[in-house]
């Protein structure tokens, strides 16, 4: 089954969504009727129709009763986490990891293995398919072991769908590839009808950088309608942008390709084809073991894109940050606090501007690419 919905757990209704995201921030503490039709402006009649649906498709639970200021106590409502669940994969140059999520972002069960993405189009989606299966199949037996009965799928409990995240460009309205960086042969590949004819379940496909922005964007990073770059380094480097509360694509997914913008005319040639890019510069100190001049040439980078956007925050993420976050902090952070001054600014922290590692590990790319399927569900901006 092609596209980029979600499965029967999605709610009906752009309202419904909004109660569902309430009350997954609610936590398991939960959340009254009352409550819920303050925050959303809804009538208490309103609420109570989209919370009985919501109880009867399995999506909500009572989770008790609070004192009322008057009259009978309030019935507290919580989101049920293990009502549905989302895949996510992320599919790096040469790495896979798949990691299974609940409706909270739970990660419940996870997989890593070696990917060759130069290898071809019929040998990685059939390695995705494997391990999406595999997954699946451990999910399934952890809940068995402890006595839970998940319903749905055919394969013992509920899944939405799979999100698939991976360098770009690429289209992410249509799933189709493009002249992926260092792999030509995957120009206009549609990865997201052909894995979902594969696994039988619909998938959405983004680039990494704009998935891991939404899972960080989804856990609150930065506040409501705030503005942040994360930047990812690790077998490249890229963007992903957060204007507003939103993931910002650009209109053809091609905001956030942070990695090829030319610092230095006539310098090292790039895998785009372009000299003296910022990721051709910054991976070739890591090679070459300079993390302090690898972290320079991310904050020349990351303070243009600062100036550019006027962004709040700037996250750092990758294998090769996770490798020595504090250098690679210190470094960004100095370039943009010497730009601040420069230009009159005053303030620590890269002139008002804060850097720091984004939470999630390493993880962090497939985590968001399930949140890519849960988007819908809690009436997130895709």
């Amino acid at each position: 089954m092609a596209g980029g919905g979600v499965g029967s757990c999605a709610p009906r209704s752009r309202n419904a969504a909004l109660v569902l995201d309430l009350l997954r921030t609610a936590g398991a503490g939960g959340i009254s009727r009352l409550e819920l039709a303050e925050r959303t402006g809804l009538t208490p009649q309103a609420v109570s129709k989209i919370t009985a649906r919501l109880r009867a498709d399995g999506l909500v639970a009572q989770a008790g009763q609070r004192a009322s200021t008057g009259g009978k106590p309030r019935t507290v409502l919580r989101l049920v986490p293990e009502a549905g669940h989302a895949v996510g994969a992320h599919l790096d140059r040469d790495e896979l990891r798949a990691v299974l999520v609940d409706l909270d972002g739970t990660v419940v069960a996870e997989r890593r293995r070696a990917l060759d993405l130069g290898a071809g189009a019929a040998a990685v989606v059939g390695v995705v398919g494997r391990e999406v299966e595999a997954l699946l199949a451990v999910a399934a037996g952890r809940a068995e072991s402890v006595g839970e009965r998940w319903a749905g799928s055919g394969r013992g409990f509920s899944v939405l769908g799979a999100g698939v995240a991976l360098p770009g460009p690429l289209d992410h309205a249509r799933g189709v590839l493009q002249r992926v960086t260092g792999f030509p042969e995957w120009d206009g590949f549609p990865l997201r009808d052909a894995l979902a004819r594969r696994l039988g379940m619909p998938v959405v496909v983004d680039k990494d950088t704009n998935a891991a922005a939404l899972g960080l964007a989804a856990k609150g990073e930065g506040g409501d309608g705030s503005s942040f770059a994360y930047l990812h380094l690790g077998t490249g480097l890229g963007a992903g942008l957060v204007i507003g509360g939103a993931v910002h694509r650009g209109a053809r997914t091609g905001a956030g390709e942070f990695g090829h913008q030319v610092v230095q005319l006539d310098g090292p040639r790039c895998g785009c084809g372009d000299r003296g890019c910022v990721e051709a510069l910054c991976l070739a100190a890591v090679a070459r073991g300079d993390v302090a001049e690898a972290a320079r040439v991310l904050g020349v980078g990351a303070a243009n894109l600062v100036g550019l956007l006027d962004i709040d925050l700037v996250l750092l993420g990758g294998r090769t940050v996770e490798g020595a976050p504090g250098e690679f902090v210190r470094g960004v952070a100095g370039v943009l606090e010497a730009r601040a001054r420069r230009e009159g600014r005053v303030g620590g922290g890269g002139g008002g501007v804060p850097v720091r590692v984004a939470s999630g590990g390493e993880r962090g790319v497939a985590v968001g690419a399930a949140q890519l399927v849960l988007a819908p569900v809690f009436g997130w901006g895709r």
